[in-house]
């Protein structure tokens, strides 16, 4: 991927109030199709915030969100989602008395615009990359949390996203399913997609990073290697100190 690919997904200045507290505040990065990007730091830092208003979740209160150029702040989730823009939520939202085969078909009937819709995917192979395929015609209800997880990443793949947003999926996942995430994740960015990736866990982070963005208080304080925000003095001092970037069993 060239430096010089202009950005699929590009942020400028986005601010979100809360009554008179700034979640976001002036936050601008960029997003090229094929990376993986991950947004870290303190708790209450802004980082699920800037997911929320990037899918649609909540209304920006300033700066623009552009997504293959054209601008989209503001625009409900559904709409989002039709132009190839998805996420997974920290506390998966299935519908626990459907099957985990019908909650798939449900965000690939729904999910995709009418331009994409022909490129629908094989439900089956997709259950069966997540390691469920041997739960398709389980309620979603029966299955553990790590499992609902997967099932949270197969509905938004199943709309086919070209930008991905990843809320915590890795908390909660032995070392075994987080490396079979991570390995997941690393070749949905090899087939394009974008990802942006909100995560505790650092030694996670720093397997399927390109780079990251740590956030304070809404606003970007680094953004670089993992491996270089230890030399960085504000980030050792707001981050370092509560969560300790190298441990990878941070919460």
């Amino acid at each position: 991927m060239s430096p010089e690919t202009p950005p699929l997904l590009a942020v400028d200045g986005l601010i979100k109030r809360f009554g008179g507290f700034r979640a976001l505040d002036g936050l601008s990065f960029g997003v090229r199709s094929g990376e993986i990007l991950g947004l870290v730091g303190p708790n209450g830092s802004g980082k699920t915030t800037c997911i929320n208003v990037i899918s649609g979740l909540y209304r920006p209160d300033g700066g623009t969100i552009f997504f293959a150029g054209r601008p989209i702040g503001g625009l409900p989730s559904h709409r989002l989602v039709h132009a190839g823009i998805n996420r997974t939520f920290q506390v998966p939202r299935p519908f626990l008395t459907l099957t985990v085969r019908e909650n798939v078909e449900i965000a690939l009937t729904y999910g995709r615009s009418r331009e994409r819709s022909n490129h629908a995917g094989d439900v089956g192979a997709l259950l069966a990359s997540l390691d469920l395929a041997g739960f398709a015609d389980k309620p979603a209800g029966e299955l553990n949390s790590a499992q609902q997880k997967m099932l949270d990443l197969g509905r938004a793949l199943a709309t086919g996203p070209r930008l991905l947003l990843i809320d915590e999926l890795a908390a909660g996942l032995n070392p075994a399913e987080l490396e079979r995430v991570a390995l997941r994740l690393k070749e949905l960015a090899r087939s394009g997609i974008a990802l942006v990736v909100v995560e505790h866990l650092m030694g996670f982070i720093d397997q399927i990073t390109d780079r990251i963005i740590v956030m304070n208080a809404g606003k970007e304080i680094f953004e670089g290697r993992l491996a270089d925000a230890s030399n960085n003095p504000q980030v050792v001092e707001v981050f370092l100190g509560d969560e300790h970037l190298g441990d990878e069993h941070a919460a």
